[in-house]
């Protein structure tokens, strides 16, 4: 069985370069500087996610910008938009359909990466996710804590997100981030569910219980944090894409050229080798690494 080209289900990209990310001097990847990192690592496309809240970055481009970089690189990039829960009026009634529609109309095929720093019940966010469900936009999110970091608040257990999968159950989330991907293994604990918990995975994991609870929820398996959680307990892993295989999604969080050696790049010749090696089936292998993400972008 040969080795699939993938589909990146979350990507980040800018025009030009930017703001240097940290001392080292890192900077967005270009679409130019994406296309050979993809070349090398076996991607054929990836999805354009929009940075548009500065708490999730040092440097930031519009809505309008990533429609662009899209129209331009249709050959590189599908494409989510995003919507602050802000915008508008700052309230819990402003119709959020306004925008997205505008953007789903032009290419848009979902929202995120929503990074919010407000609470899964804060009336604004909840407004978000009430309009996403209407105008059928499906959602990536980043799960962080109030403090210090990014992504929309939660707590240990993500009570939040399940009150989120249960009022809104037409609602599709894409699940990331090391606050959502630790809770794969059920002694996750509040020192270590903001990092990347190693070791065999333990039973009850919180996350293995809301993926068989709700049906919307599915998993973005990017980033440290996504390929950490199946790298972990290769074994676990293995069952756990068996049962979920048509809600889980390759992905990569490319932000910067010199990401080219990440670790979570990894997460490429893991699900390879595990194909190869009679550790999962070529069905299951062809979903997670491009089956799924084409049914959700291009159906």
């Amino acid at each position: 069985m040969k080795r699939l080209k993938k589909i990146d289900i979350h990507v980040h990209s800018n025009k030009t370069p930017g703001i240097p990310r940290n001392a080292a001097g890192d900077t967005f990847a270009t679409p130019e500087q994406l296309r050979a990192m993809y070349d090398q690592i076996g991607v054929e496309k990836g999805l354009l996610l929009s940075l548009i809240k500065m708490e999730a970055s040092f440097d930031t481009a519009t809505t309008r910008e990533y429609q662009e970089m899209y129209e331009a690189h249709k050959d590189l990039f599908y494409w989510f938009c995003n919507v602050d829960p802000h915008q508008g009026r700052n309230t819990p009634d402003t119709d959020l359909s306004y925008f997205l529609n505008y953007y789903k109309a032009r290419g848009a095929k979902g929202v995120g990466e929503v990074c919010t720093n407000l609470p899964f019940d804060d009336p604004r966010m909840r407004n978000l996710f009430k309009h996403c469900q209407r105008c059928g936009m499906p959602v990536t999110i980043h799960i962080g804590v109030r403090y210090g970091e990014y992504g929309i608040v939660d707590s240990l257990g993500l009570p939040g997100l399940e009150k989120t999968l249960r009022d809104f159950p037409d609602l599709q989330i894409l699940g990331h981030s090391q606050r959502f991907w630790s809770h794969i293994s059920g002694d996750v604990n509040e020192k270590n569910w903001g990092g990347y918990p190693a070791g065999k995975v333990a039973p009850g994991g919180r996350l293995v219980e809301l993926m068989r609870k709700y049906p919307n929820l599915t998993c973005d398996l990017s980033a440290g944090s996504g390929y950490n959680a199946m790298s972990r307990d290769p074994e676990f892993a293995y069952a756990f894409m068996e049962e979920f295989q048509d809600r889980l999604y390759y992905g990569t969080d490319i932000c910067a050229p010199s990401n080219i050696t990440n670790p979570m790049l990894k997460l490429a010749p893991f699900l390879d080798e595990a194909m190869e090696n009679g550790n999962i089936s070529y069905t299951v292998y062809e979903k997670i690494c491009r089956g799924n993400a084409l049914k959700l972008l291009e159906d």
